[in-house]
């Protein structure tokens, strides 16, 4: 039986209930083991303890809430503005679609129209933060699995896209890019010859990751019917992204409910069969082609115009005008400081951002800071189905499982 000087000693705890439902002869060697928050692959913050069967894991018990920051009470103390610095902090694999998303949020509740070039630039950012978060979750998965070199391999280009996104906002990381209406100004010549170099080189790089593991067999024995989840499973527990269409379910918000001209862009929507690790693994490296594709769409059809909306209220006016204007420094000050009305209302927007569903549920009341503020992450509604996921396998495969399903704990704690 289980041993009674483990740390558990509540009889009502799932575990020792496990094991009086399930009547273990005496003698069975039983144990706990916490895999996390210190285990390399839990990156700090995740806490699984697991009833183990020697290397096999019979029951799991998850733990989350060690990076909790309370940022939707923090938002609603701020003004729109203010608030797009904490929407780094969600997914900082790929921080822009987290602003994109909150920007249309806003947009939707004061009825901003964004101008056609400002949206397509927005797409081409979106998709390169796409691209490298797809690039970390294989590469590393790779790594989990002990094959560190593929991971290298695209490493060049995810620096050359933390360059651009420089560029364009002075970070590389946590990026606070963009405002209201489109971005703060017009890509610089520099940016879009380093656009150019990303969509030009980045597939050749991407090939030697995918020829490292795709047909590996030792990658393939370690990834396959290794943490599968059914389709109705998947649909049950709330998955979207590459986690959802990796069981087959053919679902993107960039289809089903475009935005941002999605619906202006040739792509596919790659799906697999299994839902399992391996699947997961073949559906990003798919997803990362068809981004390529659609940023190499929009780069050749940028239409010509404006790279933001016409909204004196809430887009702040050119620096050069805030220095040497009285009236731009004033507005400059009002826009900052939330004193322009915002309608009463109440909104959601989503975004099929890298992991999935990225929805902004937004209420207004009229004042400097939005009443309420609620965002859906992917990666809280995914990681619930963890335990049941790996419940059976051996303890080696709950590794690759978590590096499959892409938990950031930035986006899953909030």
């Amino acid at each position: 039986m289980l041993s009674k000087d483990v740390f558990i000693s509540d009889p009502e705890h799932p575990f020792e209930k496990y094991i009086r439902e399930r009547g273990f002869e005496e003698g069975k060697e039983l144990s706990i083991l916490n895999f996390g928050p210190t285990h390399p692959s839990t990156h700090g913050v995740f806490q699984n303890i697991l009833l183990m069967d020697g290397e096999y894991i019979l029951d799991a018990d998850t733990t989350i809430g060690y990076i909790h920051r309370a940022f939707e009470k923090i938002a609603e103390q701020r003004t729109f503005y203010q608030i797009t610095p904490l929407t780094d902090r969600l997914n900082y694999c790929s921080a822009p679609l987290n602003n994109m998303a909150w920007w249309m949020a806003v947009e939707k509740a004061l009825g901003v129209k964004v101008p056609k070039r400002a949206e397509y630039m927005r797409v081409i950012i979106m998709e390169m933060a796409r691209v490298i978060d797809h690039s970390i979750c294989n590469g590393i998965l790779g790594v989990d699995l002990g094959a560190y070199s593929p991971f290298i391999y695209v490493m060049e280009y995810r620096e050359l896209a933390y360059e651009i996104f420089e560029e364009i906002s002075g970070a590389r990381l946590t990026t606070n890019m963009g405002r209201i209406g489109g971005f703060e100004r017009d890509f610089s010549p520099v940016a879009w010859e380093k656009i150019d170099r990303f969509i030009k080189g980045f597939p050749k790089a991407w090939a030697e990751l995918e020829k490292a593991y795709l047909r590996n067999r030792i990658f393939m024995d370690r990834t396959i019917n290794v943490g599968k989840i059914s389709a109705e499973k998947a649909i049950n527990y709330g998955f979207t992204g590459p986690n959802l269409r990796a069981t087959g379910v053919d679902y993107d918000l960039r289809v089903a409910q475009p935005y941002s001209s999605y619906d202006d862009f040739d792509f596919i929507i790659p799906v697999g069969t299994s839902g399992d690790t391996y699947d997961r693994f073949c559906v990003r490296c798919q997803e990362v082609h068809e981004s390529i594709k659609i940023m190499t769409q929009a780069r050749k059809n940028l239409p010509e115009g404006s790279f933001h909306a016409e909204v004196p209220d809430y887009y702040l006016p050119p620096k050069e005008k805030v220095y040497t204007q009285m009236e731009s420094l004033i507005n400059h000050f009002k826009i900052v400081m939330g004193e322009y009305p915002v309608p009463v209302t109440e909104v959601y927007h989503a975004v099929e951002a890298a992991n999935g569903e990225l929805g902004v549920y937004m209420v207004t009341d009229g004042s400097r800071t939005p009443f309420r503020v609620h965002f859906r992450r992917p990666c809280f509604i995914y990681y619930q189905a963890f335990p049941e996921m790996i419940k059976g396998s051996m303890f080696s495969d709950a590794v690759a499982t978590l590096s499959s399903i892409n938990v950031i704990a930035g986006e899953l704690d909030a």
